[in-house]
């Protein structure tokens, strides 16, 4: 796996969406989005999918300049339609407009329909809260992952992010899907001919498998076995219903380069949140003796931090099909979608 400088892999992405037909400053943020998702060691949301974008890009799917209309239904309620533009560059829109309304209001909420995919939540989350207000953000996808019970896909990974102002440096960020793993996760193991764990996902079947191209046909595992399931369908139906995207196996275009983007996402912002306390909490957990197998407690979003701040340092690893392909797309070199029409 090659080990790419930061500036090479951002100046290279940002070059193959430009070609692609991505405006400058909408190539930036998508990039950007995608970059610190590898930075981070999460190779799931990262470079890996810009081959993807691409070829929805090919294929008409995406408006690149879109940044979606914006429509307020009461005086913290803003419901987007994307206009099937790029899940940041509609996502920070209509963040603009939600965190100054917050500001104003105490609480703000934006819910976005017919966007890209959103990516990485933390990368929106943080940035929220570096500016002093607490956010939550819900995604919807694919129905990728099985009921608790079941044995094929019918709900969403529907990730959720939190963070929040600590008084620290830092703010407090957790980011997690309800399933075990992302489908990029196991895209990720597949471009690295790695099997998965065998408690993952399973296979079109329905019988549990190691092998992530047969799991990629399949259905992933809720995490946490009923409670995951529970969370997940929970915010599949709230991201639904504020704002009006698809359900289970009605949702397209995360995935693939053929259908419309249909899911949704909902961001919540949370004006003047008091941190008194809350760093002096945070330190008794890091204090927290061990268990065993352990060398110390760490609070979410540590561990993904430090990594960012080596790998800034050191360079990125990508896998080599992904590098190679950004490489020959940087260069003017068809979509895979182009080559097969």
């Amino acid at each position: 796996m090659p080990i790419v400088a930061e500036s090479e892999a951002r100046q290279t992405a940002e070059r193959a969406l430009v070609r692609a037909g991505v405006p400058a400053e909408n190539a930036r943020l998508q990039v950007d989005l995608w970059l610190d998702a590898d930075l981070r060691g999460v190779p799931s949301h990262g470079l890996l999918r810009l081959d993807r974008l691409a070829e929805r890009l090919a294929a008409g799917l995406i408006d690149p300049k879109a940044t979606g209309t914006q429509e307020w239904r009461g005086s913290s309620y803003l419901l987007v339609d994307g206009e099937n533009g790029l899940g940041p560059v509609v996502a920070n829109a209509a963040l603009d407009a939600v965190t100054a309304r917050a500001r104003e209001t105490g609480i703000a909420l934006a819910a976005i329909r017919n966007s890209q995919h959103l990516g990485m939540l933390a990368w929106y989350t943080e940035r929220i809260a570096r500016d002093g207000q607490a956010a939550i953000v819900l995604s919807t996808s694919e129905a990728l992952v099985h009921p608790w019970g079941g044995r094929h896909a019918m709900l969403g990974t529907n990730p959720i992010s939190i963070a929040v102002p600590t008084g620290e440096a830092d703010p407090f960020v957790m980011d997690t899907a309800t399933s075990r793993v992302s489908m990029g996760e196991i895209h990720d193991y597949a471009n690295r001919g790695e099997a998965i764990p065998p408690d993952w996902a399973l296979d079109a079947r329905g019988d549990p498998t190691t092998d992530p191209q047969a799991a990629k046909a399949g259905a992933i595992a809720p995490f946490g076995d009923a409670k995951g399931y529970a969370l997940g369908l929970a915010f599949e139906l709230l991201v639904s219903a504020l704002s009006g995207a698809a359900l289970g196996t009605d949702v397209h275009g995360t995935l693939d380069a053929v259908h419309p983007c249909n899911k949704g996402d909902v961001f919540i912002v949370i004006d003047g949140p008091k941190t008194a306390g809350l760093s002096a909490y945070l330190e008794l957990i890091r204090a927290a003796v061990p268990a065993s197998g352990f060398d110390r407690v760490l609070v979410p979003g540590e561990r993904g931090r430090a990594k960012r701040a080596e790998r800034m340092a050191s360079g990125v690893p990508i896998a080599d099909a992904v590098w190679q392909r950004i490489q020959h797309l940087a260069q003017g070199a068809p979509t895979a979608e182009q080559v097969t029409s």
